[in-house]
């Protein structure tokens, strides 16, 4: 594997994590809101990664085989929590307003994940750093 390619390949997960680290965010922002239907009640978002198996041009760029890219984003299935507040100004009819469905743990949970994989991907640029530092030493003595 080149220089470029390992650089590439490790940006693109320091990239594809921040988009996660956006979603996070996000989630974690709108965890305590309410809604007055079960449709408008805010959905945690979820960001879907795919792993390049082989070398993918966009444009006049080369993503290599081992990147990750960004397919996209999805709802989290899971339903928001009722909730009975009838002195609420949006509760609906019955008296119920709905919380998003973002668990703030969970999403803690995921910060973590993240952090981790960007601090993996900064070890791998790290390492080719260190190994093209070394090369240089040997044709140089």
């Amino acid at each position: 594997m080149s220089m470029e390619q390992m650089f590439s390949v490790a940006g693109s997960a320091l990239s594809a994590q921040l988009t996660r680290l956006n979603a996070t965010a996000s989630n974690i922002a709108n965890a305590s809101n309410v809604a007055s239907s079960e449709e408008e009640a805010y959905r945690g978002k979820r960001v879907v990664f795919r792993t390049l198996v082989e070398n993918e041009m966009v444009g006049t760029e080369t993503n290599f085989a081992g990147s990750v890219t960004v397919e996209g984003w999805v709802n989290d299935p899971s339903l928001p929590i009722r909730m009975y507040s009838p002195e609420n100004p949006i509760a609906n009819e019955d008296g119920y307003v709905f919380k998003s469905n973002v668990d703030e743990m969970e999403e803690m949970i995921e910060l973590t994940a993240a952090s981790r994989a960007d601090q993996s991907s900064i070890e791998g640029l790290s390492t080719a750093k260190q190994m093209m530092m070394r090369t240089l030493e040997v044709m140089t003595a």
